[in-house]
């Protein structure tokens, strides 16, 4: 038998009819399809100081106004009066309701998360009894809501016994999505205006920062961690790199890669419009954290996959998103990047809000080797160390340097075997990276494979086949090979490399639907070398070619000296790079021109202004 409530026309109707909703920022709103999960805490300053729990129930959500607010007492009951159903947009909601108009006074997000009952909850609320679990960015835990017998519309709201439940914590004031209080809020108090007097003292230059025009700073690589004064050091994340930029009210999330992805994680281009600042500039990592609070990679690529709007919807509530800021750019009409890091970092703290979708990414001086222990004991990817008195310039910098806690290494599909037995699919990926703009062979990959990963591959790299390997260096040459053109990318972990410039002991982790394969160029990284294998090195390789390098620890030095000249970075086009050249050695093109790629900071400035002769070999270095 469908209840009484399922018979109503429209839940909104009460909600509607008490609004002027042209006189109101407040959404008029429509019943959702589906069957979501979202929960929603406001603070509002009307004629009284009180709370509102939202529940999402039959597309709308359920509201409970609560005078005295939460309790993680459990020796509490704190009354709950049943109020309108309110639309599902009002969980976004922030904002000042004008005089003359219903509930005017200021409102805030006060939490926001996902609820799970216990039980039916449509046999709960009409039982009068309704227990579930909140997983919000201040209420967790255990709760119930039990009716009084006396009216209609009173309930009691009641924290569990669990372990979140303590008599004396005080959840913070702050809205998770601007920062705000309502009391900031009503005053209309502009934190903004001490940012930019900070500003102006620190000498920053009045520019303002185009977000479409910035190129991200990226970190070298170093083998060992390191202490040391004038350093700071953060936890390195496993998720997506992305500038956040509000201009106004045009919100934009930017991958590395330039990829607007604002659609794809809307609770952040939400909570980044929620602050109150017109223009801003920030640099940071897009989490999608696990059950234990710790980023999954795989969650999260689960999440860059969806297109269909209810289903970012609905994953916006059952998993969401963090997005963890690092750095500030811009702020108003200022380039911060001229700043040393110290400063921007400590005015982005004063930028984000404390808790909530957006969170400043916390670091610790000088201290890098006890960070990275327990990086290493959370299994986390790393840290990164950054020089506290750096600029921020884009491109990869010494003044930034990343230790992993594991050797991983982002590769390019070049191919892949036939698989053997009862395997399907492909029996291991052909692999590859960059080397000064030439792509060489770097081994095979066959272990850590789901089933379903190698029949989805096997597809795709069909669809891309090739007649032979879009890369030089110690190519293979065995039956049952197939060869594809460069397109994928996929993330290993491995042992070392060998002398021959290939992997050891290779494990397949992910596929990176966020780097491009242009990225994958082997990094500096202590004994490992950038680049070409040491046999065509001989261990001369040259830094990254932009003069002398910068002072860093020696844990963290490159120990090769690098010559004053810069590395050649012509447009050449190149073709038939696997042809191989040394038969006996299996040496290819590819393998001389990056060779003389590497070495050419000391050979051109011999060759400068003087005859050369050159001597062809069609048919070989024999012929």
């Amino acid at each position: 038998m469908p209840s009484k409530r399922d018979a109503t026309p429209d839940h909104l109707n009460a909600y509607r009819a008490k609004r002027s909703l042209e006189r109101t920022a407040e959404p008029a709103g429509t019943i959702a399809a589906g069957a979501g999960r979202l929960f929603v805490v406001h603070q509002h300053a009307a004629r009284r100081l009180h709370f509102d729990l939202r529940l999402e129930m039959e597309g709308v959500l359920r509201s409970w106004a609560v005078p005295k607010g939460p309790s993680f007492d459990t020796a509490d009951k704190r009354l709950a009066v049943l109020v309108e159903d309110h639309p599902l947009e009002y969980g976004d909601f922030e904002g000042l309701i004008p005089d003359g108009n219903y509930g005017a006074g200021a409102v805030i997000v006060w939490d926001r998360g996902r609820w799970a009952p216990v039980g039916d909850p449509r046999e709960g609320l009409a039982k009068g009894k309704l227990l579930f679990e909140l997983r919000g960015y201040k209420l967790r835990g255990l709760w119930t809501l039990v009716k009084l017998k006396k009216g209609e519309k009173d309930w009691l709201f009641i924290k569990e016994r669990d372990d979140w439940a303590s008599a004396d914590l005080a959840p913070g004031a702050e809205s998770v999505l601007s920062g705000l209080t309502v009391e900031d809020l009503a005053a209309g108090r502009n934190r903004g205006a001490a940012i930019r007097e900070e500003l102006l003292r620190l000498g920053a230059p009045r520019k303002p920062v185009n977000s479409k025009a910035t190129g991200v700073m990226l970190a070298q690589q170093t083998e060992r961690a390191f202490s040391q004064e004038g350093w700071l050091f953060e936890p390195k994340l496993d998720g997506y790199r992305v500038l956040a930029s509000r201009e106004g009210g045009e919100v934009r999330l930017r991958t590395r890669n330039g990829n607007e992805c604002d659609t794809g994680f809307p609770e952040v281009a939400r909570a980044v419009a929620a602050l109150p600042f017109q223009r801003l500039v920030l640099d940071g990592e897009v989490v999608a954290l696990d059950e234990a609070g710790l980023p999954s990679f795989q969650r999260l690529q689960g999440r860059a996959r969806l297109r269909r709007p209810i289903d970012i919807r609905h994953a916006t509530v059952e998993s969401p998103v963090t997005y963890y800021a690092f750095d500030l750019l811009g702020f108003d009409d200022f380039d911060l990047r001229p700043l040393p890091l110290s400063a921007r970092k400590a005015l982005l703290q004063r930028v984000l809000p404390p808790i909530g979708v957006l969170r400043y990414l916390e670091h610790v001086e000088r201290e890098g080797e006890a960070l990275y222990r327990e990086a290493e004991r959370l299994g986390l990817e790393g840290v990164v160390a950054k020089k506290a008195a750096a600029p921020y310039k884009a491109g990869r910098s010494p003044v930034w340097l990343k230790i992993r806690s594991r050797r991983t290494a982002d590769l390019v599909v070049v191919g892949c075997t036939a698989p053997k037995g009862s395997r399907g699919g492909f029996g291991a990926l052909h692999l590859a990276e960059y080397v000064d703009g030439v792509l060489v062979y770097a081994g095979r990959v066959g272990s850590g494979f789901t089933d379903k990963e190698l029949s989805e591959v096997s597809r795709t790299l069909q669809r891309h086949r090739r007649t032979g390997p879009p890369c030089g260096g110690p190519v293979p040459n065995e039956k049952g090979t197939t060869w594809v053109e460069p397109l994928l990318v996929c993330e290993v972990e491995y042992s070392e490399w060998t002398e021959e410039g290939l992997l050891r002991h290779p494990v397949f982790l992910r596929f990176r639907e966020d780097k491009r394969p242009k990225e994958c160029r082997r990094e500096r990284g202590g004994a490992e070398d950038e680049g070409l294998s040491s046999r065509a090195k001989r261990g001369i390789l040259p830094g990254n070619g932009s003069g002398p390098a910068e002072k860093v620890p020696r844990s963290a030095r490159d120990e090769v000296a690098s010559p004053e000249v810069p590395s050649p970075d012509l447009p050449v086009a190149l073709t038939n790079l696997g042809k191989v050249f040394w038969p006996d050695d299996r040496y290819t093109k590819g393998d001389l021109v990056a060779y003389y790629r590497a070495i050419s900071p000391w050979l051109l400035p011999y060759l400068k202004n003087r005859p050369l002769v050159m001597t062809r070999y069609p048919d070989g270095i024999s012929g």
